[in-house]
């Protein structure tokens, strides 16, 4: 009986099936990511407060955790080798896109003040950092008067309780240390006492006829 089967040749798979397997990078830059940057940097930078200090501390934390910390601080030569070509040369757009938006953050952690002082027509991220930095220490000397009017004149009036009017004052102290004149511990005891309100007046008087002075 004759064999009547019929061989069959398996169908030739799609040419996309018999294209090898590979991993696509979808991978997303971790700063394109950040929606609020008020949720990381909960401090608006001031000139009056000069929080600069803290504020920039975590400001490049963030940028580091962020992978753009370059976008304010470039690499030195020491820390930069050929093997691995930074972003701006390997993909410029995506890095004006990512210098942007640190430009948005810095702005977006500012007081308005400080933002009409800083902001110039296509500014770079690390050109208003740098603005920044010359407002609050190229101009230690105008920033340490400034201080010391603000000092010499607070009083408890200004506050609604005691412990915001001692806080305050240990602030000024801070902040004038920071920019090169610090304030004694007596001068800050003498201070705080002249502007105590008259519900304090005794206590102020005990302190200043006292022969050693509290420590703040």
């Amino acid at each position: 009986m004759a064999d009547h089967s019929i061989s069959r040749t398996p169908s030739p798979k799609p040419a996309s099936e018999n294209i090898p397997s590979k991993t696509i990078n979808h991978t997303i830059h971790p700063a394109l990511t950040v929606t609020n940057i008020t949720n990381f940097i909960k401090i608006t930078l001031d000139i009056e407060k000069s929080q600069y200090n803290t504020w920039s501390e975590l400001f490049k934390i963030h940028a580091q955790a962020y992978e753009v910390l370059d976008h304010i601080i470039p690499p030195t030569e020491t820390n930069t080798t050929s093997s691995s070509p930074s972003l701006k040369e390997t993909d410029p757009t995506l890095w004006k896109r990512l210098d942007a938006i640190v430009l948005q953050w810095i702005y977006g952690t500012i007081s308005t003040d400080l933002l009409h002082t800083i902001i110039e027509r296509d500014s770079t991220a690390q050109q208003a950092w740098n603005r920044l930095f010359d407002i609050f220490f190229d101009n230690k000397n105008s920033r340490a008067l400034y201080l010391e009017q603000e000092f010499s004149r607070v009083n408890m009036e200004q506050f609604s309780d005691a412990s915001s009017y001692c806080q305050h004052i240990k602030t000024l102290s801070d902040q004038l240390y920071n920019v090169g004149a610090p304030v004694s511990e007596e001068r800050m005891v003498l201070q705080l006492v002249s502007g105590l309100s008259d519900a304090y007046a005794n206590v102020g008087t005990q302190i200043r006829h006292s022969a050693t002075l509290p420590r703040k």
